[in-house]
């Protein structure tokens, strides 16, 4: 664990339903922050639709009144930077998207990422036979990413694509044409619940440009649903 005052925000990221798409590489290369590299899994580069609530946020160590808790939604892919000989794997993020201005101006303020604010709302149900999460944000229409599992949890496999998905601890932003801001994440090992069942109802031109628009006529690659944890996210530095 990172000394704690290189900590900038501390929170729970709960019940992250992901769909991820193979798309061609070519696509990815013009978002690709400057000294990383794009990270496949077995072959596939990957973007990732996430949808995940921030619960019980804190900023160096602070709570924000009215803003603990509230939902985001975003698309990302995978890279990876070597530093001293040792690879970093992380994610790039084409857009986040959130219900609070507030989160939306320090994010984009401090970390330079790409966040807008949306309406958004949420749906958590259980029971002894499934459970429900549904995402759900407003463009020009209501989007959502819903999706039905087991109510019980289990372990992620190790060699996973689950794994390789959820285990990018840092976060790469380009900030300029040669130039890339970085920032860590600390969480435990994930556990997932089995899917039954997804929803994806979306319109990724209008939510992540045209270049994501062909995404409307595909079905993901892989759905699963994590069940998160406590997270902590670090300083960032510049290079």
């Amino acid at each position: 664990m990172s000394d704690k005052k290189n900590v900038f925000l501390t929170a729970e990221w709960r019940k992250l339903a992901l769909a991820q798409y193979a798309v061609e590489k070519e696509i990815l290369l013009k978002y690709l922050p400057p000294h990383t590299e794009l990270d496949d899994w077995q072959g596939k580069y990957y973007v990732s639709l996430v949808g995940f609530m921030f619960l019980d946020v804190k900023l160096m160590g602070i709570s924000i009144p009215f803003h603990t808790n509230f939902e985001e939604v975003n698309l990302r892919f995978y890279v990876k930077y070597k530093e001293e000989g040792i690879w970093k794997r992380g994610a790039v993020f084409i857009s986040e998207i959130v219900p609070l201005p507030a989160i939306t101006f320090v994010a984009n303020t401090i970390y330079k990422e790409k966040y807008q604010t949306l309406p958004m709302k949420h749906v958590w149900n259980k029971n002894a036979e499934e459970l429900i999460v549904e995402y759900l944000w407003k463009n020009s229409r209501w989007n959502k990413f819903a999706i039905t599992s087991s109510p019980q949890i289990e372990p992620m496999a190790l060699g996973s694509e689950e794994e390789f998905i959820t285990e990018h601890y840092w976060g790469y932003t380009k900030i300029g044409p040669n130039k890339t801001s970085e920032y860590g994440v600390e969480h435990p090992r994930w556990e997932v619940y089995p899917v039954k069942e997804y929803t994806i109802d979306l319109d990724f031109g209008e939510n992540y440009g045209k270049d994501f628009e062909f995404l409307n006529n595909r079905k993901p690659d892989s759905v699963f649903l994590a069940e998160g944890s406590e997270i902590r996210v670090m300083k960032g530095k510049k290079f």
